[in-house]
């Protein structure tokens, strides 16, 4: 977990003080742009249902791909899906 979270600390500290300067200016470089697309993603993954934690492998893996990259191009009000799709996606079992 600690090596798959690496940089999650660092991204979103950097979303977060970009998105509080950002709602002032309206002419954004495609760098800052990518910065709050990329924060505003992984602050969707950690959000989960109360009560219905994910098990940790599969919290691992929806968290490597948001940093990595791999949830970039997908819309914000897809991401509950994805993480539905592997929550019961049983990858994981041993059957």
């Amino acid at each position: 977990m600690k090596k798959v979270c690496g940089s999650l600390k660092l991204e979103l500290a950097q979303y977060r003080e970009v998105a509080a300067f950002a709602q002032f200016g309206s002419d954004l470089d495609p760098a800052t742009q990518a910065l709050l697309n990329r924060g505003a993603r992984l602050t969707e993954v950690l959000k989960q249902p109360q009560y219905t934690p994910l098990p940790i492998e599969k919290e691992i893996l929806v968290i490597y791909a948001a940093v990595n990259g791999f949830c970039d191009r997908m819309p914000l009000d897809r991401i509950s899906q994805y993480e539905r799709i592997i929550t019961v996606t049983n990858i994981f079992d041993q059957n």
